[in-house]
């Protein structure tokens, strides 16, 4: 009788089957994954053989042991919340962590590009630009008290902010998290002598901003269209698109 069972039920198994099978296999073994070592390690296994006690129960037609385990797996949900409250935290935050990370780095791409796209157009034309992108060291207090904006990074946005003869045009952008959060802001000016005897007011407010956090600030000349890019205190100065590109790129390397 159980041999005739095992023979009907797997003569009606479909690929569809085996695919199901496999997802919650994988489902499965992430979860314990996951939860190793910890104190619910070993009950989450008993659960699970539960579980699969139930499917072959279900599969060989074992009537009476397939109802009992189906009664007690209808509470296993109300079980795994109750048991397992921190480890679902974690898996939650492990998601949410994977998910932010990769919308973070679609972003930060695209920041990137905007961003080089405008500064390329700028250099060419010898339109004057400062602008600074947040990272961890907030920069909150420079953005208060100055034009708020808070849209999204654009090439467009940027080449209009920057336009010559305009209010916003001598002053810095601010980008957070891929917003344009603020025009005309007064960024903190560098001490540096040889910057002073150099540069103008819009590299020595590049620098400045790059040296006392750990934003990074890239400039162009309205006198040469020179690209420059700043970072930790440091200046590259003549940069090609590409150039200042591949700098962004590696600067804001902890967040792609």
């Amino acid at each position: 009788m159980i041999i005739e069972n095992i023979i009907r039920a797997f003569s009606k198994v479909t690929a569809g089957d085996f695919l199901d099978v496999f997802l919650l296999f994988l489902l499965f073994y992430y979860l314990i994954l996951l939860i190793k070592g910890t104190k619910s390690y070993q009950m989450a296994l008993g659960l699970m053989l539960i579980g699969l006690l139930s499917l072959i129960a279900a599969l060989l037609q074992l009537t009476a042991f397939a109802f009992i385990l189906n009664k007690f797996l209808t509470y296993l949900i109300f079980a795994i919340i109750v048991l397992f409250q921190g480890e679902l935290r974690k898996i939650l935050a492990e998601i949410g962590g994977k998910l932010k990370t990769k919308y973070t780095a679609l972003s930060t791409s695209r920041i990137r590009d905007e961003i080089v796209n405008a500064v390329a157009v700028m250099s060419l034309a010898k339109v004057g630009a400062l602008i600074a992108v947040e990272r961890e060291i907030k920069l909150k207090s420079y953005i208060e008290k100055h034009i708020k904006i808070d849209a999204l990074v654009s090439k467009d946005l940027l080449l209009t902010i920057f336009t010559p003869n305009t209010p916003l045009h001598d002053g810095a952008v601010i980008i957070t998290g891929g917003q344009v959060m603020a025009a005309g802001c007064t960024l903190p000016l560098s001490e540096e002598r040889y910057v002073e005897s150099a540069l103008g007011m819009r590299h020595r407010a590049g620098l400045g901003i790059a040296t006392v956090t750990d934003a990074i600030a890239v400039i162009v000349s309205e006198t040469t269209g020179k690209i420059t890019f700043a970072s930790r205190g440091k200046l590259l100065t003549g940069l090609t698109p590409s150039q200042l590109k591949y700098n962004i790129r590696q600067a804001l390397a902890k967040e792609l």
